[in-house]
């Protein structure tokens, strides 16, 4: 009998262990999980970063651009106002 429960208590243990190596694998494969995850949120937010960046570099010039010719078209209308006020002399 005592072999029986000895038998019997390691059959237990070799379940209970056996039990907890499932566990540990499968919180392994949920972190894995995440962090694969996580790993493609960043590339993401990096990606749109880049793009941010880009755009925002094209908007500036886009915007310098506007500005250069809006200079242009105030000394043109100044230079017409000047020879206006010539011809008024």
């Amino acid at each position: 009998m005592t072999d029986n429960k000895i038998k019997i208590n390691s059959d237990s243990q070799d379940l209970q262990i056996a039990k907890l190596a499932y566990i540990g694998s499968a919180i392994s494969a949920l972190g894995g999980g995440i962090q694969l995850i996580a790993a493609g949120l960043a590339i993401d937010v990096l990606e749109n970063s880049n793009k941010q960046s880009s755009q925002s570099s094209q908007k500036q010039n886009e915007q310098s651009k506007q500005a250069e010719n809006m200079q242009k078209q105030i000394d043109s209308i100044i230079k017409e106002l000047k020879q206006i006020k010539r011809m008024m002399k």
